[in-house]
């Protein structure tokens, strides 16, 4: 009987500190889901720009894509849109709080839904001036700007009734052609020139 009495109380302290352990972790899970609840999340926001590099020529449209997303999905009244452009005299703003901010410009203009996460750029009849880097900015709500890699715009120029697009390498290639010729001449009548020579010297000692 002694050997039931001991084996009694440790059953029972074993079930008790069972139970007891069961409820520190439930009371663990509580405590610790409690401030994530209380805690709001973090803007994560990402603002994507394609593509890094785009080419036009005088007189095309051009629209610069841009794109974001996160994950509270903010309204879009909530949200302004910027977009500047930089070269090689400087920053100038284009747009400020979704609306363009160029004086007497109706070129530039925000064509994408913010209620999708778009805010792509259009600039109509580029001309050479417009080429530069074009960074589009997002500000959130808590005042957090995210700005875009940036993209690259480069204008090639229309020359002439045709449209031949201006091109250094076109152009070296044709003047390399023409001293290619020039060389090939000039060794192809060299030899004629010669006996041309020889000929003339020959009839005056004649």
């Amino acid at each position: 009987s002694n050997i039931l009495f001991f084996l009694f109380p440790g059953t029972d302290v074993g079930v008790t500190g069972g139970s007891a352990s069961k409820e520190n972790a439930a009371a663990v899970t509580h405590v610790t889901a409690q401030p994530s609840l209380l805690t709001p999340e973090p803007w994560n926001l990402l603002v994507t720009q394609t593509p890094a590099k785009e080419k036009a020529k005088e007189g095309e449209t051009v629209v610069l894509n841009c794109s974001f997303n996160s994950p509270q999905h903010p309204s879009p009244a909530d949200l302004m849109v910027k977009w500047y452009k930089e070269d090689e005299k400087g920053q100038m703003d284009l747009l400020e709080n979704n609306v363009t901010v160029l004086p007497n410009n109706s070129r530039v203009f925000m064509s994408g839904d913010l209620s999708h996460g778009d805010a792509s750029l259009v600039i109509l009849n580029v001309t050479t001036s417009d080429h530069g880097i074009y960074f589009c900015a997002v500000t959130l709500p808590d005042g957090k700007v995210v700005t875009g890699d940036g993209t690259k715009l480069r204008i090639r120029r229309a020359l002439g009734l045709f449209g031949i697009e201006e091109s250094i390498g076109t152009i070296i290639g044709v003047v390399a052609a023409g001293i290619g010729g020039i060389v090939v001449l000039v060794i192809v009548l060299t030899p004629r020139l010669r006996k041309c020579i020889l000929c003339i010297r020959q009839d005056s000692h004649q």
